[in-house]
């Protein structure tokens, strides 16, 4: 799926996002080198298994890279894809406070620094989901997945995916400057207070379809 945007007609989504990018996830992942090492040695003292969790996930134009991610679950093997809820029986001690600071998701730097993602964006999923995407959903295919995204500050997790894809879409829409930090401050206090706090239906596409013309 190719973007069907003129990048060029627009300065910051053609190369500032991606300099912003690089300006912020550069520096913060040589700075949190010692985090990552007591990260990794709790998880290694706690439960059994690996320090990280890779795991293939959708990139822009619906490209597959892998992520990474700080390992959260007991290393017995899943059947499903659900979604985990707080202290779920498959969340271990640490990782329920990795999960809760989304501390988990660090090691996503590299996915930034790698071009495979973005600070801001839609959250990558996975292929599997493709086959569920309507057109709308698709959009979200058009940039870069990000550490956090216009769904992840309005609620997040309880949300559903449909709702989720609206934001998302809706953040294509929009991209700036103004809204990626808009969105990364909000970011901050979403993971000070918790998602729930936050929570926010979006508006249906055929609503805001029916707004604009009227």
């Amino acid at each position: 799926m190719k973007h069907g945007m003129n990048w060029f007609a627009h300065p910051y989504r053609s190369f500032g996002k991606r300099l912003l990018d690089l300006c912020v996830s550069v520096p913060t992942l040589l700075a949190v080198v010692p985090l990552f090492a007591a990260i990794a040695a709790a998880i290694k003292l706690t439960s059994r298994g690996p320090v990280f969790f890779v795991q293939e996930r959708l990139g822009r134009d619906g490209q597959t890279f892998r992520t990474f991610k700080f390992r959260t679950m007991t290393d017995r093997q899943r059947t499903s894809h659900q979604e985990i809820f707080g202290k779920a029986d498959e969340v271990t001690a640490v990782g329920f406070w990795l999960r809760r600071f989304k501390l988990d998701e660090l090691p996503q730097l590299w996915n930034i620094v790698n071009g495979d993602m973005s600070l801001v964006g839609p959250r990558p999923a996975l292929p599997a989901q493709l086959a569920e995407y309507t057109e709308h959903a698709r959009r979200r295919l058009m940039v870069r997945p990000g550490l956090t995204g216009l769904a992840q500050v309005h609620g997040n997790i309880f949300l559903t995916w449909p709702e989720r894809w609206v934001y998302d879409a809706e953040y294509v829409s929009r991209v700036s400057l103004a809204l990626d930090v808009w969105i990364i401050g909000r970011t901050v206090a979403v993971v000070a207070l918790g998602e729930e706090r936050f929570l926010k239906k979006p508006t249906p596409p055929d609503e805001q379809a029916a707004r604009r013309a009227a």
